[in-house]
């Protein structure tokens, strides 16, 4: 973990001795910081009720020492820029941490707390804090939004455990604050400790502390890494190079006989290395990459779980830490830098941005080509596959052909494979092209529904197909039936949807009474063809059930009396056909029209 702690004292020649503890469990001693703290050694009670027995501060709620606090320690610090500000508790998955951050001057008006977390641990999480989780996890409930600050405001930190046995925690401040001002981000003015602040350090780093005083006659320095504070042989200067993390102690003794002892707490960090991490090269097809694929090579031995990589998409993001790329990473085709960075989650000022990796994108084909095609019964073939061929690429069918299109003449399935090879790697795409026989269109049947002003015409196919029809020279449509057709002589036409045909056919349109009473009544004594007036020179052919010719009629007749020769015909059912003078001059017989009728009597 990374962060700082201190210990403050001044003694006088009269022996007094002001301390200033490690972790302050009480407002009035809240420990002054202006950076990271190493780990503490944890906290056992609350000294005094900084809430004065109120039930409530914000989210935190009263434990069963019934106070708010129950092991709490104390922080200050105060802002030197304008941004955004996070920070990072870090802790021991099995232990339970709350906190609460107010915007204060003094711990008399604290106010209610202007970020505060009272969740407990059940998901056993090791950070806590406002921002963003350092490990990634996007779900947490112990993280408050991002708080933006100005100057000069200074704020009280109070974390509370809540497990009543704790191994210690650190702090870890976040936010572009101190991206913007990476080293005054927030003011050291107010820590008078002659070593300055707790100091979380990488093991990379040289660490000197300096006691350096005005009228001093000698240093004596101390450290104590668990057995108390033991004097450093050798060390007599004003500086000292810290090598080991343990508690650090000067005495310096003054020409005015006012001695000064000062501790400071420093703690390294072991820093990451980034190993060498491979390129990659991906076919396009695949849309995304996964990053944290990469992480096992750029982490090698080290524990994954101390440690975090990121990638970013330029040198100085990643030495910085910033706009990290998301994964799965959207991939574009062509060859980006990808720049690893390896994190301590302990102490993120220890990291490694050394390696990178390139990764490369090759364009899969992207086949546009129709893959349901048609063939007439009556072609000689046609053309299938890729007729716009890219010269980077090979095709290949199922058919053993290697061009882009091939001429076919039978229906069936056929495969095509087209690929790019580039940069030793191969993309491949595969369309299965369907050829159906498409046959020649015919009219089967013309359904006329007549004996109206407004007619009904339905054309009729066995062929099944893709068509379209038409009426006359109108528009084609998807319908095959056709209303409020006037009267008279029209050609109707079906067209293959699939370019293989059409067919046309005349039909005539006209009315005629399904049955006739020729009894003298003067309703329906007389049966004739409607609408003959808008055909040249019709002619209708009246005939008996075996073919006999009864009567002939013209359009000036006023129609067939069910009589042949003067005598009354016997009810039954008769037969007629229709003809006209085309536009050519022909007579033709009028075809699709249902010609029988019924004689009553």
């Amino acid at each position: 973990m990374k962060g700082k702690s201190l210990i403050f004292c001044f003694l006088t020649i009269l022996g007094t001795c002001s301390l200033m503890a490690q972790v302050a469990a009480d407002c009035s001693n809240a420990v002054p910081i202006c950076n990271n703290t190493p780990v503490n050694g944890g906290t056992q009670g609350y000294g005094v009720d900084d809430f004065n027995g109120a039930a409530r501060s914000g989210c935190l709620e009263q434990a069963i020492t019934g106070t708010i606090e129950s092991n709490s320690a104390w922080y200050r610090f105060r802002t030197s820029a304008s941004g955004q500000l996070g920070f990072n508790i870090g802790f021991d998955a099995s232990e339970d941490w709350d906190f609460a951050l107010y915007r204060a001057t003094d711990c008399s008006s604290l106010g209610d707390p202007v970020r505060c977390n009272f969740f407990d641990n059940s998901d056993a999480e090791t950070f806590m804090g406002v921002g963003e989780d350092p490990t990634g996890n996007t779900t947490t409930v112990l993280y408050e939004d991002w708080l933006q600050v100005m100057p000069g405001e200074d704020y009280y930190l109070m974390i509370n455990n809540y497990s009543n046995i704790n191994s210690g925690f650190s702090i870890q401040f976040s936010g572009d604050i101190f991206i913007t001002n990476p080293y005054d981000a927030l003011d050291c003015a107010i820590i008078n400790n002659l070593l300055g602040p707790p100091l979380a350090a990488c093991d990379n780093e040289n660490v000197i502390l300096d006691a350096t005083t005005t009228n001093a006659l000698s240093y004596t320095w101390y450290s104590d890494t668990g057995s108390g504070f033991q004097i450093i042989a050798g060390e007599t200067g004003p500086t000292l190079q810290v090598l080991v993390s343990a508690m650090y102690r000067v005495e310096v003794i003054t020409t005015t006989m006012t001695n000064i002892i000062s501790d400071v707490q420093v703690a390294f960090n072991a820093s990451p290395i980034t190993n060498p991490v491979s390129d990659e090269i991906v076919c396009s097809e695949s849309a995304e990459f996964d990053l944290t694929q990469k992480d096992s090579q750029a982490l090698g031995t080290q524990d994954p779980t101390a440690f975090m990589v990121t990638y970013h998409s330029s040198l100085n993001d990643a030495i910085l830490g910033v706009n990290s790329l998301i994964s799965p990473y959207p991939l574009s085709i062509g060859t980006e830098s990808v720049y690893v960075r390896t994190t301590s989650l302990a102490n993120p000022v220890c990291y490694d941005a050394s390696e990178q990796f390139q990764l490369s994108v090759v364009a899969t084909p992207v086949l546009s080509f129709a893959t349901e095609v048609f063939i007439c019964e009556d072609s000689a073939g046609v053309i299938i596959g890729e007729t716009i061929p890219n010269s980077q690429y090979t095709y290949s069918w199922d058919t053993g052909e290697s061009t882009p299109s091939i001429t076919i003449s039978q229906a069936g399935t056929y495969s095509l494979t087209v690929t790019n090879n580039q940069l030793g790697e191969s993309c491949s795409a595969t369309s299965i092209i369907t050829v159906v026989v498409s046959e020649t269109p015919e009219i089967t049947d013309v359904i006329i529904d007549d004996l109206q002003n407004n007619n009904t015409v339905e054309i009729v196919t066995d062929v099944v197909g893709s068509f379209e029809y038409q009426l006359d020279n109108g528009v084609f449509q998807a319908s095959n039936i056709f209303t409020n057709v006037p009267p008279g002589v029209h050609t109707v036409t079906i067209n293959d949807l699939n370019g293989c045909g059409s067919v046309t056919e005349t039909i005539t349109v006209v009315g005629f009474p399904s049955f006739f009473t020729p009894n003298g009544d003067g309703t329906n004594d007389y049966w004739h063809i409607l609408g003959v007036s808008n055909l040249e020179d019709p002619m209708v052919y009246v005939y008996d059930r075996y073919g006999k010719l009864l009567k002939q009629l013209d359009d000036s007749t006023l129609g067939w009396d069910g009589t042949f020769n003067g005598r009354e015909l016997p009810s039954s059912d008769y037969w007629f056909k229709l003809t006209y003078t085309d536009i050519q001059g022909q007579r033709v017989e009028a075809r699709y029209i249902n010609n029988h009728f019924a004689l009553k009597r």
